[in-house]
Parts: structure tokens; sequence; C-alpha cells
């Protein structure tokens, strides 16, 4: 055992395990043997444990040896981690490392370096919830590992995280790191038969990532590619590498710096820890600091990658995205390509394009403003977009209810300042809730805190109230709404509108799930805050002249089955369409168009149809947006009515005729909800968002909240 530059590596020939304690670490060995600890000195302040795996290094090759090898002590970690799962708004950690903590830990592991490629696993990782998935990270050119080092925290809560480090000057070749990579893979199958094994292959990564599951078919394998090499060929630079033979040694410590450069954006990445919602003049000098800080890490990449391991390393990508190319028709694997638009390196987006063709189960995202290092810049966290298309699973069969993670803090804020942060401002939005003593007041303090609660309400034009409804529920109560939504958003055909991390994804990640009623069994039965429109999207797209009109059911379709569970039915209003546009052309104006109909016909042929004829108006299904002119923009205005309690109510299960008397109330109530807001709306002297943005020069919303009319 020995401590090279702040790494625990164990010597070649044993295979141990490590978790973290507070005066040491602890090594098992998983072969029998007994365990020590070593005291807080051999560990030298290490950031990360790395575990090197049973092999000899002969002549360049590596032969496999009997090894069992898990990581980290995985079952002691399960036992401290958080077996009830995360909370909304739980800490993610985005943000807080940047890639000048990438460079730190580069220097670090590259010093002294040698013997075979292995694994490692970060211990800012922490311990995972019960359950979960491991996912290798396979890396890219520099070998390092480190390519996640933003991401670790965040993933590090729901997946087992372990990262393949290929020394610097190792020279395996790409088909022995192919076996490497597919004797982990096989071993985790092994031991966990039912669980996913996700694999993410950042360029040279990806070509990796491809091959190893040409080679295991039959292993429950997701992959996200980000820039994957396979389109190496097509390089933009290619003329440039015979260059880079023959440049003198002397010459060779600028060529790093130039590629950092070209592989990456430097604002970008120094983007990473800045707070989006920092005044401008904040932005700007936080950039410039680091910046800073950053230029000079730049040259520390000839030493992770010196002249002789470059042109290895570009030997390998040929040689790998030859591999993996010739193999394509063998991945039976779950595929997610992660695309830069301002990739230097590699023509990704058209590679992206290519792979969905050929692969049998692909998606993509194109991330346009990203150079080709994506995960080393500032955007989106990589566990958002595994989770906003679907992607994340603990076993073999999806379940959008069962495998749902709350949003985070990063993701709330950057969701709601940079994805629909001007619609925030312009509804201006105000909430109301009713007591149990019926008082309403101004808020959500009339909502109850435990579940299971099923909130159901009027579906306002568009359903542009669920930003609204989102924020406040998130911002106040801290509670996750999980929406009922229609299951066209959750269909293939969506990924054909935009290949970009859509609207379409956020509502994925704030926990929407396509409307049945085995979902609504599954939310109710786990104590869920579920959000559901009776009216569906024959209410949210109506027609003119039905405005705050109640499209429903003609029967109780929810009834029952929130007395199954006991569930707190909460009916609510949401006023405010009318204040932000008017409706220039419905449906049955669009129709009577040519062409226009026709596209519309086809647009409705192949849509889902989950309501049959007894439901009513609500059944009528052949919808399309409609034409809508802007106004000046008003306010909207919420009201929750008093909790129905069903706890107790069980015999509505067998009593259509209590249930329908139930489902006919609630209605009213709803009905009532939305009279009232339309009638008191009128009293708001800042109904009109120009007499809001007064006020608020005066009094800034962050300490004073724009008042509204007294309930």
């Amino acid at each position: 055992m020995a401590s090279v530059g702040g790494f625990l590596v164990s010597p070649v020939g044993s295979v141990r395990c490590f978790t973290r304690h507070r005066f040491g670490v602890r090594a098992q060995s998983l072969e029998g043997g007994g365990s020590t600890v070593l005291s807080s000195e051999s560990v030298n302040g290490s950031s990360s444990v790395v575990v090197g795996t049973q092999k000899n290094h002969i002549g360049g090759s590596l032969v496999k040896e009997e090894t069992k090898v898990r990581l980290l002590g995985v079952e002691e970690k399960k036992k401290k981690g958080e077996a009830e799962g995360l909370a909304a708004l739980w800490d993610d950690g985005y943000g807080r490392r940047s890639v000048e903590d990438y460079f730190a830990a580069a220097k670090e592991i590259c010093r002294s370096d040698g013997g075979p490629p292995r694994w490692f696993c970060p211990v800012e990782c922490g311990p995972p919830l019960k359950d979960s998935p491991t996912l290798l990270f396979l890396p890219g050119m520099d070998g390092t590992g480190l390519g996640l080092t933003l991401h670790h925290q965040a993933l590090g809560k729901v997946f087992e995280v372990r990262c393949l480090h290929v020394p610097v000057h190792d020279r395996t070749p790409f088909e022995e790191l192919v076996k490497l990579v597919g004797e982990a893979v096989k071993l985790e199958h092994a031991l966990f038969p039912n669980k996913p094994i996700y694999l993410v292959g950042d360029s040279f990564g990806g070509s990796l990532a491809l091959a190893v599951a040409a080679h295991n078919p039959t292993v429950d394998l997701v992959l996200i590619l980000s820039n994957p090499a396979t389109s190496f060929g097509q390089s933009q630079l290619q003329p440039l590498f015979p260059i880079l033979e023959a440049l003198p040694d002397e010459l060779h410590v600028a060529v790093p710096f130039v590629l950092s450069f070209i592989m990456g954006d430097p604002v970008k990445m120094a983007s990473v820890n800045i707070g989006n919602r920092l005044p401008p003049v904040k932005k700007v000098e936080q950039l410039s600091h680091n910046l800073t800080a950053l230029l000079p890490c730049l040259p520390e990449l000839a030493n992770v990658i010196p002249r002789d391991t470059l042109l290895w390393k570009l030997k390998l990508l040929k040689s790998a995205a030859a591999y993996a190319n010739s193999r394509l028709h063998a991945v039976k694997a779950e595929v997610l390509v992660l695309a830069s638009g301002k990739d230097n390196l590699l023509p990704s987006v058209n590679e992206a394009k290519r792979l969905a063709g050929l692969l049998s189960n692909c998606k993509v995202r194109v991330f346009k403003d990203s150079g080709h290092t994506l995960l080393l810049e500032d955007g989106i966290g990589l566990l958002t977009i595994i989770r906003g298309t679907c992607m994340y699973r603990p076993s073999r069969r999806p379940d959008l209810v069962r495998d749902f993670i709350p949003p985070s803090m990063t993701e709330f804020r950057y969701a709601m300042d940079q994805v629909v942060g001007p619609f925030r401002s312009v509804t201006g939005s105000v909430f109301f809730s009713t007591l149990e003593d019926g008082k309403i007041v101004k808020g959500l303090s009339g909502v109850p805190e435990e579940g299971p609660v099923l909130y159901v309400g009027y579906h306002m034009l568009l359903g542009l109230e669920l930003i609204s409804l989102t924020d406040e529920f998130l911002s106040e109560k801290g509670i996750a709404l999980r929406g009922i939504a229609h299951p066209e958003l959750f269909m293939p055909k969506t990924e054909s509108l935009s290949s970009e991390f859509s609207m379409f994804d956020w509502v994925k990640i704030f926990g929407g799930v396509p409307v049945s009623a085995s979902n609504l069994f599954k939310l109710l039965s786990t104590k869920s805050h579920v959000l559901l429109y009776p009216g569906g999207a024959r209410e949210a797209l109506h027609y003119k002249g039905e405005e705050y009109k109640l499209i429903w059911p003609d029967h109780p379709e929810f009834v029952r089955m929130a007395a199954r569970f006991g569930a707190t039915i909460v009916p609510f209003g949401a006023v405010g369409e009318d204040d932000i546009a008017e409706m220039l052309l419905d449906y049955n104006d669009l129709m009577k168009i040519p062409i226009v109909n026709d596209s519309i016909r086809e647009m409705n042929r192949d849509s889902i149809k989950f309501r049959d004829g007894r439901s009513g108006e609500v059944a009528n299904q052949n919808l399309c947006f409609p034409v809508l002119v802007p106004k000046i923009p008003g306010r909207f205005y919420f009201l929750f009515g008093k909790p129905v309690r069903t706890k107790g109510m069980e015999k509505m299960l067998k009593d259509r005729e209590s249930a329908n008397q139930m489902y006919l109330q609630i209605k009213s109530e709803v009905e009532s909800n939305l009279k009232y807001l339309i009638k008191k709306r009128e009293e708001d002297p800042y109904r009109n968002i120009i007499d809001r943005k007064l006020y608020q020069i005066f009094y800034p919303p962050e300490t004073d909240p724009t008042p509204s009319f007294e309930p």
C-alpha cells in the first residue's frame, strides 16, 4: 500500500477496498483477508481513493487474474446513506467545484504516476442512496478519470461512481482497455443482475463505451456519450496531426495550451461557480477573477499529456473510432449522446445525428454554446440531463414514479432564473389558501403539509399556471408537485421537435408523469402531492368563449382513488390567462383554413386517446395550439379551497353515488374559487405590470413583495 500524490494506490498483485473513517482509511481484502486501519498520515490529505485492479503489466498488455472488486465498502456506505431518499431542493454541490479543482487533482494524480489502468472512486461522491446503480466513467484524452469533477457530488447521491484512470505513461492497446472495462461490467452484472450499469464516456471514452456495449449485448447498459470520438476521422484538426509528430520537444509545451482553447471554452469553464442571481457587475468581476486563476493552470496539460503520450493518444483515438464504428450494429444498450455545437475538435452534432440513425435506442441532446469539454463547462449538470431525458432508473424496468429524484436547489434556481425567469417576473403571481375554519389567507398556509394530497383545479390556457405553481410550492413549502401530464409529452416523437434540452425535459425533472390510473395509484400510495387537471388538454387548449369554464368528465375519475388511500383533496382555481393574451384563432377557426386543417388532422391522427366516450366533451381531443395575441400583462391569482378529507371514507370505493356527490362538490368549489378571484382581482391596485414595476423600483420584491387585494 502506498500514498502517491495524495491518492491511495494499491500495489500490483493486491486487491483492496477502502472506506473513509474519521482518523484514517480502512483497507480490507476481498479475498478472505483481514483488515487494517491506515493512519491519517498515510492518507496524506487525499481527496480521492484509487483502487488498482489485479493485473500484471507485461509488454504493454494486461493479463487478467481472478478478481472480485467492490469499491469503498458499498454496504457500509449504504448504511450511512440517505435510505429514505432525497428531499426537494437538496444540495447537489454543482458550482462548488471548478476547473481549477480539476487541474489541481490532475496534477496530484499524475505525480509519480505509473502502473496499469485502474478504477478509483472520488470521496466527494459520498454515500449514495440505497440500491443505487453503478456508474463507470471512461475518460477522454487526458486519461485522468477526473472529467466528472464538477458533477461528483450530485452523481454520488444516486450512483455508485467509479472512474477509470489511465496513467500518463501507460500504453495499453485499445482492445485491452475494452477487456478491462468489460470485466468490470461483467462482474457488476454478476453481483447485481437486476440493476443497469451506466457507462459515461467522454470523447475517447465514448468510443470505449460503445465498444464495451457491443461486446456485452445481454447486459443492461445505459450509455451516456459526451462528444464521442467515433467521428475522429472527420476531425477538423486532421491536417495538423502530422505537424504534431514533427514538432520539436522544445515547442511541445505550447501544444497543450493551444489544445485547451480548441477543446473547450475558457469563459464557460470559468463561469461554473458564478451565481445566476448575482448583479451583472458582480458577475463580470467574478468571471475576471476566475479567468485569471484558470489561465495559469492550462500549461499543466503538458504534464498530463506529454509529447509521447499525446502522439500515442492520437493513434489510440484513431484505432478506437475504427473499432467502435465497425461494431455499432451489435450495440443494444440504451444510449444518450450529448453533442456540443461549438466543438472545435470533432463534428459532434453531425456525429450525434449519425449515431441516432444507426443505433436502435438512441436519444440526442445538443448544447449549442458548449465546446468539446462539455462536462467541464458551465451549464446544466450531468445528473439533470440524465433525469430530464428519463434515463435514470435503479432497476431494469423504468418507473417514473418510483425512480423520481426531487429537483435540487441548483436545478430549481437554474430553471426559474434561466428558463422561465422573464415569465415569472411578468405574471407576478399571488397565492391564497383556505384554513380549516374557512378563512382565506395569503400564501399556502392552508395547504396540507403531509401527503397524500390531490390538488384538483382549472387548467389555464396552455397550462401557463404550472410555472407559478411549481415555483411557489417549492419556495414556500419545499414540496415537489407531481403533475399528471398528457402522455404525448413522454412519447419518442417529442424528441424530433427539438434536440436541445427543452421544456419537455424540465417537465420530467420537476415531477411530471404520464396520465394513467396506475401512475395515480402509485403516486398516492407513496404519499405524494399530486397535481391533477380533470379537464386535461381539452381545457388547456379550449376554444373562444370557454375561458374559466370547467370541461370535466361526466363521471368521478379521481374521487374513489383518493378515498382508497385516504388522500386529502384540495380544489383550487387559477385566473389570469385573459390578462396575458387574447385568443385570435381557436381550433374551429383553424380547421376552416385549407392546408392548415390538413396539418391539424395529421397531427391528431397518431395522438394518444386515453378517454372514452363516457367522459363527455373532455374526450374530444382533436386539438391544436390556438393563435394568440399578447396583451400588456396583468397578473395571475390562485386560490386553494378548504381541504376535503377522504380518510375513513373507504365506503366510496363501492358507493358510486357518494363518490359522485363529492366529485360535484369539488367541481363546485373550483368554480367558486374562479368566480371569487375574477371578482376580487378588480380590487388589486397592482394588477397591471406597469404599476407593479413602478412599485418595485422603490420597494425591491426580495424584501417587500408587491401587495395585492386583501382576501
